[in-house]
């Protein structure tokens, strides 16, 4: 009686089973901020409409993340094609404060038979989203996954499934692929993802699913997350497990045709065509969802809404595009066509990405006016723009944006001088933060808008100007080029050539300043505005760590100071020494434009310099040389104003700079491997350059570093001072786990830089694996239970400690041990007699010494004794 009743119980409960876990399909849960701490949350599934259980799940259990479960309640229940039903659960949420939260719904309805889920009938459907409340990083509404995961396929022919993901945040979407997962939220054992005759993945930008191609035919469940980021920093995730039906059938899919990713002005309408074709002849709907159909302010709209034809349907898209719209990141809209066939529908997709971008500030102007320019531009066209950008360059750059193209790219040469966060202004005085403006230089600019993402509008019309020529222009401050050695400067201006004699009669002198170290001399009293060139023979700047700088002042007898010019510095050069190499560097303080330079050198025994190079920039690198020997060099520079009626080119000469190159470059640092005996508990570090490297191997010792857990330190543990060792054994250890590097080091002392470290960690010796069997009748063979691949030399090679106990069939204790070897003999450790053939439950725990500390393991099972 007792055993029919067992059977009728366990009959009913797969009956049960049966009837209501057989129905889960799909699931994603989505949340929206309400305010404070407040959220509303969204869960979405979709089920298999014969399914009596979905008549039942008209609440669900979800878990909150901070210790809190409720019941969600269900607010829609809706029929779809293919045996689909809509099933949608929603409820308010308010956390205890900001954090991460883990929000998880566990369904055991999964179907039965998915053909990647062993057992699918009795492995739950769990999902998960991820919500981070960081008061530092703004509010946060999750991704909404637009489009429905009910897309059929067909073996052998390609299918594409996208969510078209919005997030209402206007935040950065990445996807990708992740395993399905299944009670308590463990990934799903023997889980794998679908096979394909070429590929199976999930582009990380769009979000497009493509199978290529199915192989068999059957259910499939799939699982991807879609993770937002903001500023680089990832404020929240929803992951998505879905069901794709594959079918064999003859059916293909429909084409669409659609202009490819574009952009749009603020302020303006996109419109164009959509046509989807399907080839088999078989009649078709079009529709689109996306983020532009969701805007709460002028949304997108496709008209026909469902555009239906044989085998031909086509739409239209519409998109008034307002300022609100402005967003760094594209927009993403997707077109779905799906055919109508008797075996199979399947589905196509096409999207376009499309880039909303703010236009461009109207009508700037520049005008000269004393020592600065004054820039006015109109009011900007959109009214949500949070600052001003402002750029200069010297000289007309004739930047004209390309398509789509926004801000000021670097290659104009244009730089940032300022940046206006008062959106009601509109002009700007440029002074050069009131050091004043160059005479002799055409000053360009352009304005662009920032909005509160950090896009950037087009840049405006380009806006010249320069200053007026009323003060005398500095073109040389130079090291004397007739005798280099002496290092006396050569100070040469060009004259005022706009001067108000009528406001400013003559006669005119020129005062020129020199100011070195802290001092201000005057050195030079030039009369008349044609006096214009003289030498300063009272220094030699050749030893100078810092070279003086001059100025000409502009006096006359009815007004005595009129004005003085910019200053301008000899070019100021420095010397590196370094292995086999001397790097120049230098620093031309003058007010004109230098473009390119001129290096010379004079070598050992030489009286003469030589020119070496040309370069087009402020550093040079002279290598080859020898070490301790003594290289001397100056600098010319080539430039001049932009501004016509100035001499042109303009060219000065450094002071003369010697250095000594020397050794004090470490090695490079060596590459290393650690292979382990976990027999003898021993772990072996070789070492080795790679061959095509080209930086610099003159070792004379290896120093090594060891540490044993991550508690402690690096220490060093040993070294090499032969060069040619490339191995060495750390013997007489406890226990494997550790991590290495070393260090090279060089005769004059140079220590390059840590190698790359290696781990050694608890899973690099076998696991700890249990056998299911063994025979104690004393035949010498199979006598004991023994963990497999488990060295007996050294049982603590990657075990710390285990703590065993095997169970008879009515839960009664039979062995126990903390002996990682076991030996367990087969005998009632109790009783000391034979325990009978038959199978025995155990629970062993296991803690491996990992490198980050003990890790434990739990393992169940079943052993069989025969004999």
């Amino acid at each position: 009686m007792q055993k029919r009743i067992s059977i009728f119980l366990i009959f009913t409960l797969f009956a049960l089973t049966t009837v209501f876990a057989t129905h889960q399909r799909a699931a994603e849960i989505t949340y929206r901020w309400l305010g404070g701490f407040n959220y509303e949350f969204t869960i979405t599934m979709y089920t298999y409409t014969p399914s009596p259980a979905d008549d039942d799940r008209v609440f669900l259990p979800i878990k909150w993340g901070d210790n809190t479960i409720d019941d969600i309640p269900r607010i829609t229940f809706r029929a779809l094609p293919d045996n689909y039903t809509l099933n949608i659960y929603r409820m308010n949420h308010t956390f205890p404060a900001a954090g991460n939260y883990t929000i998880s719904v566990e369904d055991p309805n999964r179907n039965f038979g998915v053909v990647n889920i062993p057992n699918s009938v009795n492995v739950p459907m769990y999902v998960e989203t991820e919500l981070i409340i960081n008061p530092f990083l703004g509010n946060n509404n999750s991704v909404q996954l637009l489009n429905a995961p009910i897309d059929q396929g067909c073996v052998g022919k390609l299918y594409i499934h996208n969510p078209s993901a919005y997030d209402p945040d206007g935040d950065s979407l990445s996807f990708r692929l992740v395993n399905c997962r299944g009670a308590e939220g463990l990934d799903i054992p023997g889980f794998a993802q679908p096979q394909a005759s070429s590929s199976f993945g999930i582009d990380p930008v769009s979000g497009e699913l493509r199978w290529e191609n199915p192989v068999l035919q059957g259910e499939y469940n799939i699982a991807f997350i879609v993770e937002e980021w903001r500023q680089g920093v990832k404020v929240g995730s929803v992951t998505r497990d879905m069901q794709i039906l594959i079918g064999a059938c003859a059916n293909n899919p429909p084409d669409i045709l659609s202009i490819d990713d574009t952009c749009v002005i603020a302020g303006t309408t996109l419109n164009f065509d959509i046509t989807a074709i399907d080839p088999d002849g078989n009649a078709l709907s079009l529709t689109a969802s996306g983020g532009p159909f969701e805007l709460p302010e002028n949304p997108a709209v496709i008209i026909p809404d469902s555009a239906t034809g044989m085998p031909e349907a086509t739409t239209s898209f519409f998109w008034d595009v307002s300022c609100s719209h402005i967003n760094r990141n594209p927009y993403q809209v997707l077109f779905r066509a799906r055919d109508v066939h008797p075996e199979v529908s399947l589905t196509a997709f096409k999207t376009v990405f499309i880039k909303v971008i703010a236009p461009p500030i109207e009508n700037l102007t520049a005008e000269a006016l004393g020592n600065g320019i004054d820039l006015n531009w109109n009011d900007p066209p959109c009214t949500n723009a949070l600052t001003y950008r402002i750029y200069r360059r010297n000289g007309s750059s004739g930047f004209v944006p390309g398509y789509c193209e926004t801000g000021v790219p670097a290659y104009t040469g244009y730089r940032l001088i300022a940046e206006l966060s008062d959106m009601q202004l509109r002009s700007f005085r440029d002074d050069n933060n009131g050091n004043g403006l160059v005479p002799g230089i055409d000053y360009c600019y352009l304005i662009t808008t920032v909005y509160p993402d950090g896009s950037e509008s087009i840049a405006s019309n380009e806006a010249c100007a320069s200053l007026k020529r009323d003060l005398p222009v500095i073109t040389h401050a130079s090291n004397d080029s007739l005798n280099l050695t002496n290092g006396n400067v050569l100070i040469a201006w060009s004259p005022p050539t706009e001067l108000d004699t009528v406001q400013l009669p003559p006669p005119y002198r020129y005062q020129l300043i020199r100011e070195l170290a802290g001092e201000t001399s005057n050195i030079y009293t030039g009369i008349g505005l044609n006096d214009t060139l003289f030498k300063d023979n009272t220094i030699n700047i050749n030893p100078l760590d810092e070279q003086p700088a001059y100025s000409v002042n502009l006096e006359n007898d009815q007004n005595g100071y009129i004005g003085s010019s910019p200053k301008a510095s000899p070019i100021d050069l420095e010397i590196d020494p370094t292995d086999e190499t001397l790097i120049l560097r230098w620093e031309d303080k003058v007010p004109w434009i230098n473009d390119s330079f001129a290096v010379y050198r004079q070598v050992p025994g030489q009286v003469q310099f030589e020119l070496l190079s040309y370069s087009y920039s402020n550093t040079f690198a002279d290598t080859g040389l020898i070490n301790e020997e003594n290289y001397c060099y100056y600098v010319v520079s080539y430039g001049g104003y932009s501004s016509p009626g100035i001499i042109h080119p303009i060219i000065n000469y450094s002071p003369v700079k010697c250095a000594v190159p020397l050794d004090n470059i470490p090695p490079c640092p060596p590459e290393l491997i650690v292979e382990t005996n976990c027999e003898t508990i021993e772990n072996t570090l070789i070492w080795q350059y790679p061959e095509a490297d080209s930086c610099k191997k003159d070792v004379a010792v290896y120093l090594l570093y060891f540490t044993p857990n991550a508690d402690h330190a690096f220490q060093l543990i040993d070294s090499v001072s032969n060069p040619n060792d490339t191995a060495w054994v750390h013997q007489q250890l406890e226990w494997v786990t550790g991590c290495y590097h070393l260090k090279a080091r060089d005769e004059n002392g140079n220590l390059s830089e840590a190698s790359n470290i290696v781990c050694v960690d608890f899973d690099t010796c076998p696991l700890y694996e249990l056998p299911n069997v063994f025979t104690p009748n004393a035949d010498q063979f199979n006598d004991l239970w023994q963990p497999l691949n488990f060295p007996s030399a050294n049982p603590k090679a990657n075990v710390e400690r285990i703590q065993l106990t095997v169970f008879n069939r009515w839960g009664n204790t039979v062995f126990e041990t903390t002996n990682p070897q076991i030996d367990w003999d087969g005998k009632d450790q109790q009783s000391g007699k034979d325990c009978s053939d038959g199978t025995y439950f155990y629970v062993c725990e296991v803690w491996f010494l990992s490198f980050d500390g003990p890790v434990k393991q739990t393992l169940q099972g079943v052993v069989t004794i025969l004999r």
